[in-house]
């Protein structure tokens, strides 16, 4: 595959903002402790605390993998809060693996098993982590392409994956289909159910310490834990599970590529965001399972470390607040009403995004993949 053109001109993308840049720079005078609470602050679970210590006492720069599958527009969640995510793990002193699961896709059906169109969306997954400030200079972030990588190595991965296949049941592996987004009940294909028993290989070929994914994927993580014991290796792979943004509608627990009610794009128009967070589920003085508020929460404040309301005098003037829970207390007493906060939402979304417009908008590279991304047809 060609990747020239994951390699467009940085010059034209705009810095990141100052608080993001400032999370995004390794400053090796930082104590452990100021490293483990780095990449304590990413994860909603840890497996485990006491494993992370010894991980960071005992090795400078560990090696944290991530894997997506290109299936797809991306969405915030997986933008914005990847660079978040990924500049926090340099900022403590990690190598950021990417595994860009192309090879998966395929086998998920992602596009229709089109792995050319898989390819196109794989960089322009890349052009937009660029665009929006992820920290790819210096070499800490490294992005792999699965068929380039297996095939160059097959003699040492498909092995594994025999192995991995051999020490567990089917039921064991049918129970980490939730990772490609499905269930136990679904139909699945073949290369579905080789899926999981791939994904496991894809820590220990990629050498990670830190396996830094969602929620979503935690029980293939377990998983290579779990293989860890069979094999009788003592230095499993650390859990770092981060939250997944829920969709903007009520009920909807995580954010779709395939519903665009559910789903802010990150090339978005600024009327588009507008329209999405006017529309979105904001129940009066509900702070749980408030979408609103999550994005707040997991976005707006780890890029800004603040958020600012404009609202008028008679409804008690602008406010700018420094803490989630300085912000989710006024919401649930009433002193901040959702016609002032999701305005507010909106504005901080699009300050973040503007950068990803301006260069998929005065790129040619950039904008012709983002034409094609836009005329293919997802399939589930």
């Amino acid at each position: 595959m060609d990747t020239e053109n994951n390699n467009s001109s940085s010059n034209e993308i705009p810095p990141p903002s100052e608080s993001l840049q400032s999370i995004s720079i390794s400053d090796p005078r930082k104590s452990l402790k100021e490293r483990l609470d780095i990449l304590l602050s990413i994860g909603e679970e840890c497996i485990q605390k006491d494993e992370l210590v010894s991980l960071l006492e005992n090795k400078l720069q560990p090696i944290c993998y991530d894997g997506f599958e290109p299936s797809g527009r991306m969405h915030i969640a997986q933008g914005v809060m990847k660079v978040i995510n990924v500049n926090k793990l340099i900022s403590a002193g990690c190598k950021m693996k990417i595994w860009i699961a192309d090879w998966f896709a395929q086998n998920n059906n992602k596009m229709g098993g089109d792995l050319k169109k898989i390819q196109v969306i794989g960089q322009y997954f890349i052009e937009i982590w660029k665009a929006a400030g992820m920290n790819t200079e210096g070499g800490q972030v490294e992005f792999l392409w699965s068929s380039e990588e297996i095939n160059s190595r097959a003699h040492e991965y498909w092995p594994l994956v025999m192995d991995i296949l051999r020490r567990n049941n089917l039921p064991r592996i049918m129970r980490c289909c939730q990772i490609m987004g499905r269930s136990d009940q679904d139909e699945l294909s073949g290369a579905q159910i080789l899926y999981p028993c791939m994904q496991c290989a894809d820590v220990f070929f990629l050498k990670a310490d830190i396996c830094q994914l969602g929620m979503d994927q935690r029980k293939v993580n377990v998983l290579a834990r779990e293989y860890c014991d069979d094999i009788k290796r003592k230095n499993k792979p650390i859990i770092l599970s981060h939250h997944m943004l829920p969709g903007l509608q009520q009920g909807q627990e995580k954010m779709s590529k395939s519903d665009p009610s559910s789903s802010i794009y990150m090339e978005d128009e600024e009327a588009e965001v507008n329209l999405k967070i006017k529309k979105a589920f904001c129940p009066p003085n509900v702070v749980e399972k408030n979408p609103c508020l999550e994005y707040i929460k997991y976005i707006i404040f780890p890029w800004f470390n603040e958020f600012t309301v404009e609202r008028k005098p008679e409804n008690g003037g602008d406010k700018a607040f420094k803490s989630y829970k300085e912000l989710a207390d006024d919401y649930e007493s009433g002193k901040l009403h959702p016609g002032d906060l999701k305005p507010s939402l909106a504005k901080s979304i699009n300050r973040i995004l503007q950068p990803v417009r301006d260069h998929f908008m005065n790129d040619p590279k950039a904008k012709e993949l983002l034409r094609r991304v836009k005329s293919f047809k997802v399939t589930r």
